[in-house]
């Protein structure tokens, strides 16, 4: 009987409408996860004035979403895998949306902090959940772009916080821009009609009937005979998608390094967001100059991920996260220097690039060195250990600035973080990744009179 490997299949597939469905959805998902995660940190001074509260508690307040980013990457990912991607994409969307626009109706910093961190689960759950989803259905050469394409959107969504939330907060209040987030929920009905199962999903409930119809979208010429065999690969066959499988087949120490790459990576990403508007007034600049930079930042961020996914698809995509963060490194070192606005400008945009924009390429990382069928959990538990890095990150260098150092110890200290991660990334196994081994096997996709 034919035997059919489907990632082997969809890997030499041709980009097509098929593909660019995914990628749509999966952009459209980070977009709106970007819009999330970023509207607290715009309407906060508002939140602070109306409900009468500090800065100690409104960091608490803001922290209370990364505690939920945190959980949620970890749980919702790994129940992606079980579950499926569509189901649990919905329940993720359902969570943000609507917990989101909840938090637009409390008054108190109890309330808000808890709504928020339900918000928070939804929103680190679609992290892991794309990833997996665009690196499954992704042509092998273009893999890493298409990933690191997704993980742009994420800057867009902050984007689109920075140049909306002025007006909408001004005209309609800070409620405003959370009732707005809560629009996604909407989306509801057509992610469960068009966004497609993962394929060792549909295997493994044995609904060929769909997975036939799957990869003929996925690939037109698909000959199917109705009576072939599939198998996702053979390190998803018989197995399942639980935790202990990120440590074994000799992935234990890489599994570690790749977590401490992302826990470096979302420190200088947190520590930027949280500080970056601070630490420019102390440099002499107004609060008005804040929203460009956060602007330039976030453009540097799409900029990098996009062009670190490109390069990755051309070199050995090991050496490009390691250059990245070392980059990132001195780039911030060089914040601290820089007196000249224009000149600034151009290395806060270098910093975007290298540190938000690493983070983006790390996801499509973490997603090529895990096999398919734990690819959800894998990326679910790098970015869930992670945001350790983004929950320390605001108080550690707030700490910092309390100690009135001089300006460039301040950058210096979140550069440190670039490279510790490049060390980490530079220890990792590449041999272990999945697709090391891929490219290591015999490829037989069809086996058969149904071969191509």
């Amino acid at each position: 009987m034919n035997q059919i490997d489907v990632y082997s299949l969809a890997g030499r597939a041709r980009f097509n409408g098929f593909h660019a469905l995914v990628l749509f959805w999966c952009v459209l998902m980070l977009i709106l996860d970007g819009y999330d995660l970023a509207v607290v940190g715009a309407a906060l001074p508002s939140i602070m004035k109306d409900m009468h509260i500090d800065a100690t508690s409104a960091g608490i307040m803001a922290g209370s979403t990364l505690f939920g980013v945190m959980l949620g990457a970890i749980f919702l990912g790994t129940l992606a895998d079980r579950f499926g991607r569509p189901t649990m994409m919905c329940v993720c969307v359902a969570l943000f949306s609507l917990f989101t626009a909840a938090a637009g109706l409390t008054s108190d910093p109890v309330s808000f902090s808890v709504t928020r961190f339900i918000a928070g689960l939804g929103i680190g759950g679609v992290l892991p959940i794309v990833t997996a989803q665009m690196a499954e259905f992704s042509p092998n050469a273009l893999r890493t772009r298409l990933v690191t394409l997704v993980f742009a959107g994420y800057s867009i969504g902050g984007i689109l916080v920075a140049l909306t939330a002025k007006q909408l907060i001004g005209s309609y209040g800070w409620q405003s821009v959370f009732f707005a987030a809560g629009l996604p929920v909407l989306l509801i009905p057509f992610i469960i009609k068009t966004m497609p199962h993962s394929m060792v999903f549909l295997i493994k409930r044995g609904r060929h009937d769909t997975l036939r119809a799957v990869l003929k979208r996925l690939v037109p010429d698909y000959p199917s005979s109705g009576q072939e065999q599939f198998a996702g690969g053979s390190s998803d066959k018989a197995q399942d998608a639980s935790v202990r499988r990120l440590f074994q087949d000799g992935r234990g120490f890489s599994t570690s390094m790749i977590w401490v790459a992302f826990m470096t990576g979302l420190f200088m990403v947190y520590a930027l967001s949280s500080w970056l508007t601070k630490l420019m007034a102390m440099a002499g600049y107004s609060l008005g100059s804040a929203l460009n930079f956060v602007i330039v930042f976030n453009v540097g961020a799409i900029v990098g991920a996009i062009f670190g996914g490109w390069l990755s698809d051309k070199v050995n995509i090991k050496r490009v996260p390691i250059a990245f963060y070392v980059v990132g490194a001195v780039a911030l070192s060089l914040m601290g220097y820089t007196k000249s606005t224009a000149s600034l400008f151009v290395v806060v945009f270098v910093v975007g690039a290298s540190t938000l924009g690493t983070q983006l390429l790390a996801y499509a990382y973490a997603g090529d060195f895990y096999p398919h069928a734990i690819r959800s959990t894998g990326v679910g538990f790098a970015s869930g250990v992670g945001r350790i890095g983004a929950i320390v990150a605001p108080v550690l260098i707030g700490w910092l600035v309390s100690l009135k150092l001089p300006l460039e110890q301040n950058f210096m200290a979140i550069g440190l973080a670039g490279l510790i991660g490049a060390a980490a990334v530079t220890l990792i196994n590449q041999t272990r990744a999945d697709s090391h081994r891929s490219n290591s096997a015999p490829v037989v996709a069809v086996q058969g009179s149904a071969g191509r």
